[in-house]
């Protein structure tokens, strides 16, 4: 079959990995890729945010299966346009990846089947936000209601640093995203990454992953994007995740198919766990980026399987076959990263890198420029590695990190730091 994926992150390279091991494919796209799914898939410059544009193109190639990677093409409602043109697709409609696009719409939705979550209030002026600030003290989370690139969550430890998160996103930082801001109650815990298949009835969890958010060792610094995951996240324990599927994932499934919008897609849980419980942080409505890596690097070619039953509707119908392994990414970003940061620094040393079923290096901000591999984004390789152990994937990491020669670049050391031996 031919497969068209949307986006050009490390997620969608490794998506592309997955998908191009499955003897299924025939013909893979990326639209618009980057410099390393190049390697491995054909790339094509359209406008992933139209969704007209992106059926035609759809049309003219054949295409029999669209997996939409971003969330920013699902808010926009792409996933509705190639459904309504017949197309195979993977990917929750534009109402229903309002579970990511609103912070606000997913607590209205834990409200209505009880899902245990934060506390929460919503503010569409500063003066009344900044009042319930002072109220109610720190620490406390102030997010910008909608999409701001995994950017527009402020964990404030200060009443200061939380009515500063308010005048910027009032004042426009975020774009807007940040014209309506929830505030909720800090929650205390360990975080960690929840996935589970939805065809908008049933529900298959398909895997577990601990991102990094911080730029800096230990957990310290601004949040960014993800400097790095691991797979499987062992605080999520057997007993959690059907704690977190019968209190908060299988309600929210039932909530949205109640309100005429069922949820078909990927739909990942961020969970905070403290003393045995679950609560949820927050959903999104696409694969993490980077957990979607260590994920497809222990999935393999059966993701395009899962895939395909979740668009069909027969997730009833498989199952997932994990190897008793695990995966760690570290991040490579370039310098400056989250804050501001240069663009085309040469990358060098990626040819000696070893790529295999244990070793991959999945590309995020990356452009071809002269024949010569460049950095063209904040966050730009993902050095990806499995193990029959954790300790094992991440020698094998930072390994493959000490055979790069990219000093305008630099990465976390401490990736699975909390699930490592001490």
């Amino acid at each position: 079959m031919n497969i068209l994926i949307l986006g050009s992150g490390g997620r969608e390279h490794a998506l592309a990995w997955a998908v191009k091991q499955n003897p299924k494919t025939d013909r893979l796209i990326v639209a618009p890729g980057n410099a390393g799914i190049a390697m491995l898939a054909e790339c094509a410059e359209i406008d992933i945010l139209d969704g007209a544009t992106v059926v035609t193109f759809c049309e003219e190639n054949a295409v029999d299966f669209v997996i939409v990677g971003p969330e920013a093409p699902l808010a926009a409602g792409v996933a509705d346009a190639t459904r309504a043109a017949g197309l195979l697709t993977f990917g929750p409609s534009a109402a229903a990846a309002r579970l990511e696009a609103s912070k606000a719409f997913t607590k209205e939705i834990c409200d209505a089947c009880a899902a245990p979550t934060a506390a929460w209030a919503r503010f569409t002026e500063a003066a009344p936000a900044r009042a319930y600030i002072r109220a109610k003290g720190a620490p406390i989370v102030v997010k910008a209601d909608g999409l701001a690139a995994g950017k527009g969550v402020i964990v404030a430890t200060t009443e200061a640093e939380a009515l500063a998160a308010i005048d910027d996103m009032f004042g426009g930082e975020f774009g807007a995203a940040g014209a309506e801001v929830v505030i909720e109650d800090f929650m205390a815990g360990e975080e960690a990454s929840f996935f589970i298949l939805t065809d908008g009835t049933n529900a298959l969890p398909i895997g577990t992953a601990q991102d990094h958010k911080r730029v800096g060792d230990g957990d310290t610094g601004p949040n960014t994007g993800g400097m790095g995951a691991y797979s499987p996240a062992p605080v999520l324990t057997d007993a959690l995740q059907q704690q977190a599927m019968d209190q908060i994932v299988l309600p929210t499934i039932a909530e949205m198919a109640r309100r005429g919008t069922p949820y078909q897609g990927v739909l990942y849980a961020g969970l905070m766990i403290q003393n045995g419980k679950a609560r949820l942080v927050e959903y999104n409505a696409r694969f993490g980026d980077p957990e979607c890596q260590v994920l497809m690097m222990r999935l393999g070619a059966q993701a395009l399987d899962l895939m395909l039953a979740t668009a069909e509707g027969r997730l009833d119908q498989v199952q997932v076959n994990w190897a008793d392994d695990h995966a760690l990414t570290v991040v490579m970003a370039a310098k400056g990263y989250p804050g501001a940061y240069a663009k085309g620094s040469v990358i060098n040393g990626l040819d000696r890198m070893p790529e295999d079923s244990r070793h991959m290096v999945f590309h995020a901000g990356t452009v071809l420029r002269d024949g010569l591999v460049t950095a063209n984004g904040g966050r730009v390789l993902n050095i990806t590695a499995r193990g029959a152990t954790l300790e094992e994937a991440h020698h094998r990491a930072y390994a493959m990190i000490d055979l790069l020669d990219w000093p305008e670049g630099f990465c976390r050391s401490d990736i699975g730091w909390r699930a490592l031996p001490k």
